[in-house]
């Protein structure tokens, strides 16, 4: 045992309100794990409102685990300690089901280091009946679960409130040998074993057919909640170590009509759904009793129907507001005048493509105008930093639309500066600049990512360029994890086997050609019409011809319309 372990986590468990603590006897025991550490963890919604659901039943448990803080690690090597729960200090070994909600591709890394602290095997073919079921869950899963497929016994494809009851029950009862479970649990709508399906690959490395066991279907149907007010989605712990420590956050919507044919969270998430202003101020009631902010979250919180009445509610009860996106076209003086009031300093926008011509391929329907508009009404706000995101390397990105990048930056520029003159300060103007990334389910999932070079050129570009701007600055991810993310969000389950490497540091690229892996197979290729994809296991409820339209569409520069409630396009909303 580690003493200076130990009492950090007793310490970080007292400083918490909310948190759950139940008998052991006479409950399934569910170690639920955020691959990332605890201040990334506690400030995910989904994660918080996975161990709500679970803990409420009264069969169940649930304790929390996180990857050790990097100055911890090697006090867990140096002491030979197993890795703990939070609540009861148990070793992840004494659960029944270890659960992981995975929200981030990069988080796969974080995976042998957990595994190997607890002391279980990592891939699934190593442990046996001793060794507690893994099953993982969260946006990643319902993503792409084939590069975890070598890991997972089971997959939650799909949102947690309609799968986790059926799923606990099954679990709860299995009294069973675990093969027998095993075909039990492939009848849940929305559970995905691995084990009962394979695929076969031709010599050019692509599909060329998926196998399933008999007794299970073809693919696993993505579940979603219809009604959100049926299920709170709050931080039902609050945690001062967090992102966002200082605030309580509450979900407004799932979902997102605007279509923007790069982002996998407005496609996935469809049809989209509110919830009722009644339902938002009870959960406001409660965030207010504990924290003097609440963080609304949701892909387009200001596409909810009454976010004026949402944000007069929350200042009338002697709150703060902070929103987790702005909508520039549906920005307001109001929802500025919101913001200042809550004491907001920086906001953040997306215009995520300099050039008109680069804004309609990705089918975000905005031009400068409407951008410079909003801007203006930040200014006036007296907001004191905007944050800009771009994307670069998008499908058949030139020059000139860097160029319109730049160009679009110092009018921005320009604007703010002349603001900053007239309240006697001057803010920062920050461009944050990152690497498209072709994600599956949506229509530039057939696109392959720019090269390496290509977007380190173009990097060099932008930084050069903006270093003559005054008070403004450029960031940018790195281009070596933007190559990873890709490879492991487009993987099949061959990769699994490049994880541990991974994670012990190795070189990608060194890596795949040891495997007898092609890197550019994987990142850099364009996909052709009718392959089969590895995500394509899953059933999104959406027409594959649909996505493959919209991608004509973003080649060609045509816009598509919102989506509304009934629309029939992608065969989701209907």
């Amino acid at each position: 045992m580690s003493r200076k372990l130990i009492d950090k986590i007793r310490h970080r468990l007292a400083a918490e309100s909310g948190a759950v603590t139940h008998p052991w006897e006479g409950r399934y025991r569910v170690a639920l794990i955020y691959p990332n550490t605890y201040r990334q963890g506690m400030s995910n919604l989904g994660f918080l409102s996975v161990y709500q659901l679970i803990n409420q039943r009264d069969d169940c448990l649930c304790e929390r685990f996180f990857l050790p803080d990097e100055d911890d690690r090697s006090e867990y090597q140096r002491s030979g300690f197993s890795l703990v729960s939070l609540e009861s200090q148990r070793p992840l070994r004494d659960f029944d089901l270890i659960a992981l909600s995975i929200s981030f591709e990069n988080d796969y890394l974080n995976l042998p280091t957990l595994f190997s602290l607890a002391n279980i095997p990592l891939f699934a073919d190593k442990r046996d009946q001793s060794f507690p079921l893994v099953l993982f869950g969260g946006v990643c899963a319902f993503l792409n679960p084939e590069p975890l497929a070598a890991i997972a016994d089971l997959v939650a494809v799909g949102e947690a409130e309609p799968i986790l009851p059926k799923l606990l029950s099954c679990l709860v009862q299995g009294n069973v040998a675990r093969e027998s479970l095993f075909h039990e649990l492939a009848g849940l709508p929305g559970i995905y074993l691995p084990r009962f399906y394979d695929c076969t690959y031709r010599k050019d490395g692509t599909i060329d057919d998926y196998r399933s066991d008999p007794a299970v279907g073809k693919q696993v149907r993505r579940q979603y909640l219809k009604d959100l007010d049926s299920s709170a989605s709050r931080s039902f712990i609050q945690a001062e170590e967090t992102e966002f420590g200082d605030m309580a956050l509450c979900e407004v919507s799932r979902g997102c009509t605007r279509g923007c044919r790069f982002c996998a969270a407005g496609y996935i998430y469809l049809p989209f759904r509110q919830r009722s202003l009644a339902n938002l101020l009870e959960q406001v009631d409660v965030g207010l009793c504990r924290r003097q902010k609440i963080g609304l979250v949701a892909a387009a919180v200001a596409d909810y129907a009454e976010i004026v009445p949402l944000q007069q509610g929350i200042l009338q009860r002697g709150g703060k507001i902070s929103v987790s996106s702005l909508r520039l076209d549906a920005l307001t003086a109001e929802e500025v005048a919101a913001m200042r009031e809550s004491g907001l300093r920086t906001a953040a926008i997306a215009p995520e493509a300099g050039s008109q011509r680069m804004r309609n391929l990705i089918n975000k329907r905005l031009d400068e105008e409407q951008i410079l508009h909003a801007v203006q009404l930040l200014a006036d706000g007296d907001i004191l930093n905007l944050k800009l995101y771009f994307l670069i390397g998008l499908p058949t990105e030139e020059q000139n639309d860097l160029d319109e990048l730049v160009a679009l930056a110092e009018k921005i520029r320009l604007l703010w500066r002349e603001a900053g003159r007239k309240r006697g300060r001057m803010g920062t103007l920050t461009l944050s600049v990152n690497p498209f990334i072709p994600k599956p389910f949506t229509p530039l999932q057939w696109a392959g990512m720019d090269g390496e070079k290509s977007l380190k050129k173009k990097i060099r570009f932008l930084r050069a360029a903006v270093s003559r701007m005054p008070n403004t600055k450029l960031i940018s991810e790195s281009i070596r994890s933007s190559v990873l993310q890709a490879f492991l969000s487009r993987g099949d389950r061959r990769i699994a086997q490049l994880l541990p490497g991974l994670s012990a540091g190795g070189n990608l690229r060194q890596l795949c050609k040891k495997a007898g892996l092609d890197l550019d197979f994987y990142v850099t290729r364009e996909r052709g019409e009718n392959e089969l994809f590895p995500w394509e296991v899953i059933d999104q409820g959406m027409r594959r011809d649909y996505l493959w339209q919209e991608y004509q569409r973003a080649l060609a520069g045509s816009l598509t319309p919102p989506c509304f409630p009934g629309c029939r396009r992608c065969g989701i909303c209907s």
